[in-house]
């Protein structure tokens, strides 16, 4: 994979024995998306699912610039996204911490959705020998065209009468 990163891996404990984050980071500097906005998406991304919880703390920036061979500023610069979103809170001497998250489903219903699509639309595109990147390419189209676009919609919510959204209960 041309321009892909790996995982920035520092889940559990750490040589001194303190607990480190359970995400893993992720970059791939031929998306033409800023690295920092990828740390970003990844953090929301795995708060909606669930993956990171409150109290959970971010990677430390050296293990990310150590694992990733990316800027420490990259790093910082999305870190301080995090805490403007209100999502994350460093703490000096500590490192930085997941505070709040973004409304989402119940962690029930994104796991059958989940489960409907890899055993349903994902594995028959794998069987008709979509690529990866052709298969988000097709999700992504799709998702872009459904509904009159949902990529206004926050998670969790339904539109309502003229459009607008309703909280889900």
């Amino acid at each position: 994979m041309t321009g892909v990163k790996p995982f920035a891996e520092s889940p559990g404990p750490d040589d001194a024995g303190e607990w480190v984050s359970p995400v893993r980071f992720r970059v791939d500097t031929g998306s033409g998306v800023p690295i920092y906005l990828q740390l970003v998406h990844q953090v929301e991304h795995a708060l909606r699912l669930g993956r990171l919880a409150l109290g959970d703390q971010l990677p430390r920036v050296r293990d990310v610039v150590g694992s990733l061979s990316i800027n420490p500023n990259t790093v910082a610069k999305a870190y301080r996204e995090l805490e403007h979103k209100g999502y994350a809170a460093g703490r000096p001497g500590q490192g930085t911490f997941i505070v709040a998250a973004p409304g989402t489903a119940e962690r029930g219903k994104f796991d059958r959705l989940r489960e409907s699509l890899a055993q349903g639309w994902l594995s028959d595109a794998a069987a008709a020998g979509l690529s990866e990147q052709e298969i988000v390419a097709l999700f992504m189209t799709a998702l872009r065209e459904s509904a009159g676009g949902m990529a206004g919609r926050e998670p969790g919510g339904t539109a309502g009468p003229g459009g607008q959204e309703e909280a889900v209960a």
